[in-house]
């Protein structure tokens, strides 16, 4: 299997960024990754992004 580009922690920012407001296409041409790869990354992270921390 092809190791990832990108670590989890990275992947989550990314994601993150997009759901602050940056339009989409915009990252991912920062990032280097195309439109599928990023919702893909979307599918499977995108549980993570919106962790409330405990306490």
């Amino acid at each position: 299997m092809k190791r990832s580009r990108f670590t989890e922690e990275q992947i989550i920012g990314i994601l993150k960024e997009q759901e602050a407001g940056a339009k989409t296409a915009d990252v991912c041409r920062k990032h280097g990754i195309s439109d599928a790869t990023f919702y893909k990354y979307k599918a499977k992270y995108g549980a993570w992004t919106c962790r409330v921390p405990a306490g």
